[in-house]
C-alpha cells in the first residue's frame, strides 16, 4: 500500500470525492466514495465523509496499493522569467499561454517541466508528482507571479498563509466598460457553474466566500484599467465577480463576450504583485513583475 498525502491549495473547494478526481490521475470517483465511506480517507488527521467540502491547506491522506508504474513527469529545459530565488522559494514570472502543471493535452510543456529541469530534486513533495512545489496557480492565459515551493517547510508556510489570506496578491485587468466609481469592492461567493461545471459563477447556494477588490487606474472609451487585489483566492475569482458587476476582463470568451475586438489570446489579466513573510527567516518580502508586451502595447491602442 502506498499512503497518499495533498495539500489543498488557496483556490481549492468542493466535495473532496470531486477535488480527489480532479487530483489523483486514475481514481473515479466511485473508487473514492467507497473509501469515504469506509472511513480510509482522512483530513488533518481525521476520517471525513463523502460530503465533506475541501478547504485551503487541508492535509488530505490516504491509502492506495501500488500501482504498476507511477507516472513520470519530464524535466525538460527552458527559459524561466525568474523574479526571485534562494533555497526555500523560488519566484516565477509565468508569461501567457503557459500552463502550470501537467494535464491532459499538457504533459512535457508546462511550468513543471521547465522547474524539474531548474531545481532538479529541490521542489517540494507535498502535492504529489504532478505537482512538485506548486501551492497556488493561475490560469494558462494569466501572466505574472508564482510562488514555488522547494520544501515542505515552505510549502506549508506558504499554503497556511493562502488560508489565512495573508498573502499580498494585486493584478492589473483591462476591463469591459466604463467603471465610474474611483474604487469598490465585490463580496459575493464563488462556486460551480450549476449547469455547465467547467465553469465557476457567483453561487449564493453552494460557493464559498469571496472577497475582490478593484481600483480604477485609468479610464478608456469603452474600457477600464483597473488593479484588483484577492483578499481570497478561489478559482477564476477575478474574472468571475469581474463579470458579475458587468465588466468582464477584455479577452475573456468564458465570462464576457465571445468575440474581442482586439488581437488577444485569452484574458487581459496579470499577476503583478505577490507579498508574503519568508517562511524561514519571518521576514515579509514584495515583488513585482512588469505588465508584459502584449499588455503594454493593448494600453497604448486604448490611450489613442
Amino acid at each position: 500500500m502506498k499512503r497518499q498525502l495533498l495539500v489543498a491549495e488557496g483556490d481549492d473547494a468542493g466535495r473532496i470525492d470531486r477535488y480527489l478526481a480532479a487530483h489523483c490521475e486514475g481514481l473515479s470517483r466511485s473508487h473514492l466514495q467507497k473509501l469515504l465511506k469506509a472511513g480510509g480517507i482522512f483530513v488533518n488527521g481525521s476520517p471525513v465523509k463523502p460530503n465533506y467540502k475541501v478547504n485551503p491547506a487541508d492535509r488530505i491522506e490516504f491509502e492506495l496499493p501500488d500501482a504498476p508504474q507511477e507516472t513520470e513527469i519530464i524535466a525538460r529545459e527552458m527559459p524561466l522569467d525568474i523574479i526571485y530565488e534562494d533555497n526555500d522559494v523560488l519566484l516565477v514570472n509565468k508569461p501567457k499561454g503557459m500552463v502550470v502543471h501537467p494535464a491532459a493535452g499538457h504533459t512535457d510543456d508546462t511550468l513543471v517541466n521547465g522547474l524539474l529541469a531548474h531545481c532538479r530534486e529541490s521542489l517540494s513533495g507535498i502535492n504529489g508528482v504532478m505537482r512538485p512545489g506548486i501551492v497556488h496557480r493561475i490560469d494558462r492565459d494569466t501572466t505574472g507571479i508564482l510562488i514555488i515551493c522547494k520544501n515542505d517547510l515552505a510549502h506549508n508556510s506558504i499554503a497556511l498563509q493562502l488560508k489565512e489570506h495573508t498573502i499580498t496578491r494585486r493584478y492589473q485587468a483591462v476591463v469591459c466598460g466604463v467603471i465610474k466609481e474611483e474604487e469598490g469592492v465585490i463580496d459575493a461567493p464563488i462556486g460551480r457553474h450549476p449547469t455547465d461545471r467547467k465553469k465557476m459563477a457567483v453561487n449564493v447556494k453552494n460557493g464559498r466566500h469571496a472577497v475582490t477588490h478593484y481600483k480604477v487606474l485609468e479610464r478608456f472609451k469603452g474600457y477600464t484599467f483597473v488593479e484588483c487585489r484577492l483578499e481570497t483566492g478561489r478559482t477564476h475569482q477575478i474574472r468571475v465577480h469581474m463579470s458579475s458587476i458587468h465588466h468582464p476582463v477584455l479577452g475573456d470568451t468564458v465570462y464576457g463576450p465571445s468575440r474581442c475586438p482586439f488581437s488577444l489570446e485569452g484574458q487581459t489579466l496579470h499577476a503583478g504583485v505577490l507579498g508574503f513573510i519568508h517562511p524561514r527567516t519571518g521576514k515579509y518580502m514584495e515583488f513585482q513583475a512588469p505588465l508584459p508586451e502584449y499588455f503594454v502595447n493593448l494600453l497604448e491602442k486604448l490611450r489613442k
